[in-house]
């Protein structure tokens, strides 16, 4: 176990407000959407090596329009996201996985592949995991995409240097995403502030904010600001 401060910790917090910080400033042009973000996660062992993760996930649009101009409520159900990521266990603190994403979006069916490598820190009083991730997306009449992905998570007890049941935690996440289709590139930066609560061994639930910033650095950006509303299962 390594030993961290609370500076350790203000020193992370200050990185994820200074990447807020360098995104791109809001244009008036910048289209933006509100919306909700629920999903319930369920995660399992097959052995000491293998663990299991199914996610639903589904989004509900509340608002919408450009900034600078009058906004028009749209409260319309978007999609269902369903998905199985299988890893193991290669190293101490580290896992490989595989899986597979259905995209359900009105009569729309799309197709995604996922690969992911997982590190996970453990400090005193600090938790730190970072993802690497690839996916291919594939979807009837449109062109396959391609995705680049990079996720840094700090956990933070609120009281004590552990987390124990009934307890609060604080999650902070950055997240960098590269996508290519059709010969276009696009980035998209996500910043993940949530608020957790720890109730018991087997469950935990959070709510936050999961702000989506798309084609940072080009015309016509996309502010995406989701309440997410989480819940994980241990079976």
């Amino acid at each position: 176990m390594i030993a961290v401060t609370w500076s350790t910790r203000t020193l992370f917090v200050l990185c994820i407000l200074l990447g807020l910080g360098l995104a791109k400033p809001l244009h008036a042009q910048d289209a933006y959407r509100l919306g909700l973000l629920p999903s319930l996660n369920l995660n399992g062992k097959m052995s000491e090596l293998w663990t299991w993760n199914t996610k639903l996930e589904g989004r509900q649009n509340l608002r919408e329009g450009v900034f600078t101009r009058e906004s028009k409520s749209d409260s319309r159900y978007i999609l269902s996201d369903i998905s199985l990521i299988v890893a193991k266990k290669v190293g101490l603190n580290s896992r490989i996985g595989m899986g597979y994403l259905l995209r359900m979006e009105g009569q729309e069916r799309g197709h995604r592949l996922i690969q992911q490598f997982q590190v996970v820190q453990r400090f005193s009083g600090f938790r730190l995991a970072h993802r690497f991730s690839t996916d291919q997306t594939f979807q009837a009449a449109q062109s396959p995409e391609y995705r680049l992905r990079y996720r840094i998570t700090a956990e933070l007890p609120l009281n004590g240097d552990f987390l124990d049941r009934g307890e609060c935690y604080l999650k902070l996440g950055q997240e960098q995403l590269h996508a290519w289709q059709n010969q276009s590139y696009t980035p998209e930066l996500r910043f993940l502030p949530f608020f957790g609560y720890q109730w018991n061994s087997k469950l935990k639930l959070e709510s936050g904010l999961d702000y989506r910033i798309t084609g940072l650095f080009q015309p016509g950006t996309q502010h995406r600001f989701w309440l997410a509303l989480n819940a994980f299962i241990k079976l």
